[in-house]
């Protein structure tokens, strides 16, 4: 592989544990329908695919089909209290401003690409204390697709001024893997996160 060029990651399950702050955010929702709550668990098997499919998955768990007038006020008040309770340096997973740090010292350009909408997703990097060393965030909204599809990933890409055969994705799940390969661009795996399965997968 030629050198490279830029990485970037996924973003909740790759870089920050976001599961506690996003289960409290869609409980409430939850709560406000009359609802129960669900588990960190039970949450964590319903994100990577953006924040209106886990607003459906979570209102199907509790076996309400979802409707299509409640759904968008729904989803737009999960992404309302995600913005409101962003993640903190301690959700950082182990390791990762480290990974960060010495990628960026070696001058290899670092973006994100996530399905998590776009304000939520900056709001939760600068949060982290992040922002200062990614250099293009693009969310599950920032495009008319989100991953698996190759543009928001190839989006990234361009917008750190790298090419895709000198950049490598990173993530946990398999639309991660899906997205890097429709784009063309090497895949890193992790081995932690909210993967449905192992990362062999």
């Amino acid at each position: 592989m030629p050198s490279l060029q830029a990485v970037v990651f996924d973003l909740d399950g790759t870089l920050i544990d976001t599961v506690p702050g996003i289960t409290r955010a869609l409980n409430t929702v939850l709560a406000s329908t009359g609802q129960p709550a669900l588990s960190q668990a039970e949450v964590t098997r319903m994100i990577g695919d953006g924040v209106e499919m886990l607003m459906r998955r979570a209102l199907e768990a509790r076996g309400m089909p979802a409707d299509p007038d409640a759904l968008p006020r729904h989803t737009a008040r999960l992404s309302e209290l995600m913005e409101e309770e962003p993640p903190a340096p301690e959700n950082l997973f182990p390791g990762v401003l480290d990974v960060l740090r010495r990628l960026d010292d070696d001058g290899v350009v670092l973006g994100v690409c996530t399905n998590k909408p776009e304000v939520p997703a900056r709001i939760a990097l600068q949060a982290c204390g992040l922002d200062g060393l990614i250099g293009a965030v693009v969310g599950g909204d920032t495009l008319a697709t989100r991953k698996p599809a190759a543009d928001p990933l190839l989006a990234t890409i361009a917008t750190l001024g790298a090419a895709p055969g000198r950049s490598v994705m990173v993530g946990d799940n398999h639309n991660d893997v899906a997205t890097a390969r429709a784009a063309g661009v090497a895949v890193v795996a992790v081995t932690y996160g909210y993967a449905h399965g192992p990362a062999h997968e």
